[in-house]
């Protein structure tokens, strides 16, 4: 259409995993947390009255800050929350991105960064992690790029591997430009960089009450950073970007600390043992510091990674594949309960034993 901006009309957008409508239907594809949220979560929902409906909430959602900063030992001021942590990456490449900037993001990684890239339309600057094996890598040099916004999501999606805090401190003294540590997924990892935002005005961390705080229908991320950084960020936000029920369930989510450690260790212990028995079926994977495994197909038969991704899904389990380069080979499995994992195991097994026949 000649009335949209070119860069619009020629972008693919991001394309989500699999919502199903209804039935019996393991979802492992789209790394959701397959415990509930905390109970004080819903007690704070329904808590929620209609005078707070009636009137615009806190703009900058200041009950969460107060509680995000206790959690993480900031002042509220180093904390900003926004719709979903993808608003924080639109914010940021709006925020220090024009379209004759560059904006710089490793491959493979979270697929939505090219596309916010585009939708700003600026310049993309793709790099590439060093794979060796299972072994993924930040690149030499990535420090070096030239580009107004540099993403790195650590853990990293889709691998889930961890690269060392160490390493993106050395990037952050170096990176000219916003450097923005994606740490969607690092509640279920060992370590996190948040000493690196403390010592370096030019990074933003985002959370996310998505995948820890199992509240991915609500929508709500976050933001820490030193507060100058973060003062211009909430410049390029939406004049009301956390609403009041949103608000209310993420405090009550984040401040249940016992609760979310608790169905976190309950996801790692899982992730070891369908390791193990992917394993024993001949998959290979990088070790995984997220609450998914990325899975290469066992060679030897006729089975690929969109086999098992199609035959997974014709049993009644979504699992995650996609046709691209370097990981068309691989899928991707969310760390499910217990159950779900026997199944998917079960099924996994079945499929293997037919095609090797």
């Amino acid at each position: 259409m000649a009335i949209i901006r070119s860069n619009v009309a020629a972008a693919a957008g991001y394309v989500p995993g699999e919502q199903p409508m209804g039935g019996d239907v393991i979802k492992l594809n789209t790394n959701e947390n397959p415990y509930s949220p905390s109970p004080r979560v819903m007690e704070a929902i329904r808590a929620v009255t209609a005078e707070q409906l009636r009137r615009y909430p806190s703009p900058s959602g200041e009950a969460f800050r107060k509680a995000a900063a206790g959690v993480h030992g900031v002042g509220a001021d180093w904390i900003l929350p926004f719709n979903g942590g993808d608003e924080l990456l639109s914010v940021a490449i709006r925020a220090a991105a024009g379209e004759t900037d560059a904006v710089a993001f490793l491959e493979p990684s979270y697929s939505l960064y090219p596309v916010l890239a585009e939708m700003n339309g600026s310049r993309k600057v793709v790099l590439s992690y060093e794979i060796e094996g299972v072994e993924w890598r930040l690149p030499r040099g990535v420090e070096e790029v030239k580009a107004s916004v540099l993403l790195v999501v650590n853990p990293n999606a889709p691998s889930g591997h961890l690269d060392p805090v160490g390493r993106l401190m050395e990037i952050a003294e170096r990176f000219k430009g916003l450097l923005v540590i994606d740490e969607a997924y690092v509640d279920f990892a060992p370590v996190n960089a948040l000493e690196v935002v403390k010592r370096f005005s030019n990074v933003v961390i985002l959370r996310t009450m998505s995948k820890g705080y199992s509240l991915a229908g609500l929508r709500f991320g976050y933001a820490i950073g030193q507060p100058t950084l973060l003062r211009e960020l909430a410049k390029v936000r939406d004049s009301y970007p956390v609403d009041a029920v949103a608000t209310a369930a993420a405090t009550a989510g984040i401040s249940d600390q016992a609760y979310a450690r608790e169905t976190w260790e309950k996801v790692k212990r899982e992730r070891a043992r369908l390791s193990g028995e992917l394993q024993k079926m001949g998959f290979v994977m990088p070790e995984s510091a997220s609450n998914f495994l990325l899975a290469t197909v066992p060679g030897g038969g006729g089975m690929t990674g969109r086999g098992v991704y199609e035959a997974m899904k014709s049993k009644g389990i979504l699992i995650r594949w996609w046709d691209l380069p370097r990981i068309s080979d691989k899928v991707r499995i969310t760390v499910g309960t217990p159950e779900q994992n026997d199944r998917l195991i079960a099924e996994l097994r079945r499929e293997l034993a037919t095609d090797r026949h």
